[in-house]
């Protein structure tokens, strides 16, 4: 069973992306990459979750749109149980400049043959894809107070965040379950740019990751914001609960 995780330019941005795979009791990372066109993507979903090999597909932007205007269920649900980490996320509906690109990439990987999955059979193979949001689940899968700031302000502090990110993924995602083995990660750059795509990259890591996670427990271990008529967004539960 593949975990794909992308992290989904919502307008004409790069993506990133991550790949990884469950066999003998445990995941291991098989690719991370990043990449700009949506055909580039689905090219690379393609290559690395070819049908019908079963495989789970987490996206990082909003795939199901159902409102007109204001915000979705699943974005007012965020900001209710995580706005006091600072991880509500951005308000989707269909006068945003994004929502035909992340709507439409949606229904291409349903066309592949990945089924909205916010209800699952824990450990059942098939295709499916689900909506996600990296802020959040590293916030419960860590056991933090307050989200990481490595998207916005200065160089030096983005850096150090993401420092942070990194080390948790190296050091907790090996000790839970599904255990990740992880024995290494791209460095953290010293240049703007190059963060960016570090940033990207580990994003997407933490997609893949919570698809395995979903796929792996089900509602046992995880929150479900939302349903598909009103779009929805899968969260690893908080520590508490899964201990």
């Amino acid at each position: 069973m593949k975990f794909l995780g992308i992290d989904l330019g919502w307008t004409s941005g790069p993506s990133g992306l991550c790949c990884l795979d469950w066999s003998t009791g445990h995941l291991q990372l098989l690719n991370l990459e990043r990449l700009q066109t949506t055909a580039e993507i689905l090219n690379w979903v393609d290559n690395w979750a070819a049908a019908p090999e079963p495989a789970m597909i987490a996206v990082d932007a909003p795939t199901l749109i159902p409102n007109c205007t204001g915000m979705r269920l699943p974005d007012r649900l965020t900001h209710r149980y995580f706005g006091r980490y600072h991880a509500g996320c951005y308000p989707a509906n269909h006068k945003r400049p994004f929502a035909e690109r992340t709507v439409e990439f949606g229904l291409s990987l349903e066309a592949r043959g990945f089924n909205h999955a916010p209800i699952i059979t824990p450990q059942q193979s098939s295709r499916y894809q689900i909506e996600v949001f990296p802020h959040p689940a590293i916030v419960h899968l860590f056991g933090l107070n307050l989200i990481l700031k490595y998207k916005k302000g200065k160089l030096v502090q983005r850096r150090s965040e993401l420092t942070q990110l990194r080390q948790y993924i190296l050091e907790i995602l090996p000790t839970l379950e599904p255990r990740l083995n992880l024995s290494s990660l791209p460095e953290i750059p010293t240049t703007g740019i190059a963060l960016k795509v570090v940033e990207d990259q580990l994003d997407a890591l933490i997609c893949a990751y919570v698809a395995a996670h979903w796929w792996y427990w089900g509602t046992e271990r995880n929150w479900v914001l939302g349903d598909t008529t009103t779009g929805y967004i899968v969260v690893p539960a908080p520590r508490e609960e899964r201990e």
